[in-house]
């Protein structure tokens, strides 16, 4: 499972031009699924998004974590992050879960979020989402959950 982090000022998913998900300063995840994926490991994933230190202290140190701050969690599933890109000029998406599962995996992760953390919102697997942010630093992470432990 692979996440891109970045922390935020504010951000919004929209869906023919209607706002469905936004928060105000936290992180935005962008979320890929993987075949080999597992729900322990999106529930891996998914603490250590809220509890990754990010977020700076009164001495400019990033030692503050969203669940630190408080801030927003905005979850949007990206496929394209599963591609592999190492040779040639064309994406390949054999790593990436088959979207009868990756859409599962990815409700899983978004229901584990809201048990977890009061303040969690998401796009919608598989629609045409526009996302607009005010990235903050920029600061943003790839984070890699392969295997089941932290």
């Amino acid at each position: 499972m692979i996440a891109v982090i970045q922390r935020v000022l504010k951000a919004h998913v929209a869906i023919d031009e209607q706002i469905v998900a936004a928060i105000d300063q936290g992180i935005l995840a962008l979320v890929a699924v993987e075949k080999t994926d597992t729900a322990r490991q999106l529930q891996l994933l998914t603490q250590k998004i809220i509890d990754y230190r990010i977020f700076t202290d009164d001495a400019g140190k990033m030692n503050h974590s969203l669940a630190d701050i408080e801030g927003g969690l905005l979850i949007v599933p990206q496929f394209t992050l599963a591609a592999d890109t190492r040779s040639g000029l064309r994406p390949g998406f054999s790593a990436a879960a088959p979207p009868s599962q990756a859409k599962e995996l990815f409700k899983q992760l978004c229901d584990y979020a809201h048990q977890q953390y009061a303040h969690v919102s998401h796009g919608i697997f598989g629609a045409d989402m526009k996302i607009e942010l005010i990235n903050d630093g920029p600061v943003t992470f790839y984070l890699e959950q392969s295997g089941d432990e932290l």
